[in-house]
């Protein structure tokens, strides 16, 4: 019978660089928690999307999942890297772009939602000024970024972290060795802060809860209305 782990190759001869590369990760991340490197935070929701590891892990299908949640009830703009793109810098996404311009991902969903603004910059904290500074896109409600787990210069309301489940990060190690690109540590730092957040309540609570875009049992998500949007998360079931 197989287990989780089972599908993790880890090179135990390349451990050393791992640990190299670890004390790296380990330097950039203080850096940030110090905030000797900074952090921005926005006015509107901001949603990320991202992995632990290389590779794919439903990213891009979880986005668009939640592009379909909140396409009808708020403006929705996603922001991607743009990943094997041939241009440079920011790019909303028209209908003369081409998938060298912006990305097969985001062309892709440029083309499947009408009625979403999606854009390509390696500088999120950029595209995101873009999105909420730009005539033509200043009236976005909320923001999904695609693979921004990584990019601690933006400061997220919500981090959505996907993981493999035939690919436990309890079984795997850091780069080069496994494919971990930051520690299970980074993982469980933010778990915690999450933990600190109640389910909704009415009250001072629910005034509280307003500034956090996430509590324990569902998403919440402030418009620039006012108003409060809830969205059920959802459980991906495995086959058997």
């Amino acid at each position: 019978m197989r287990t989780e782990g089972d599908f993790i190759k880890v090179n135990e001869w390349l451990m050393p660089l791992s640990w190299l590369y670890g004390v790296g990760v380990l330097v950039r991340n203080k850096l940030f928690d110090l905030g000797v490197l900074k952090q921005k935070s926005y006015s509107i929701p901001v949603i990320s999307v991202g992995n632990i590891t290389v590779g794919g892990s439903g990213k891009t299908p979880h986005v668009e999942y939640l592009v379909n949640l909140l396409k009808d009830r708020v403006k929705t703009a996603v922001l991607s890297r743009g990943y094997k793109r041939k241009s440079k810098g920011y790019i909303l996404a028209d209908r003369s772009v081409t998938m060298s311009d912006i990305g097969d991902e985001p062309f892709q969903m440029a083309r499947k939602f009408d009625n979403v603004y999606v854009a390509v910059d390696r500088d999120r904290r950029n595209g995101i000024n873009r999105l909420t500074g730009d005539s033509e896109t200043s009236d976005v409600d909320v923001i999904l970024l695609d693979d921004a787990f990584q990019h601690r210069y933006v400061k997220p309301g919500i981090n959505i972290l996907l993981v493999d489940y035939h690919r436990l990060i309890i079984y795997d190690k850091l780069l080069p060795a496994g494919r971990l690109r930051t520690s299970s540590g980074t993982l469980a730092a933010m778990s915690r802060k999450s933990r600190r957040l109640k389910p909704w309540n009415r009250g001072k609570r629910r005034r509280r809860l307003e500034k956090s875009w996430f509590m324990g049992n569902g998403f919440w998500i402030k418009t620039s209305k006012n108003n409060l949007l809830r969205v059920k998360p959802y459980r991906v079931r495995s086959r058997s």
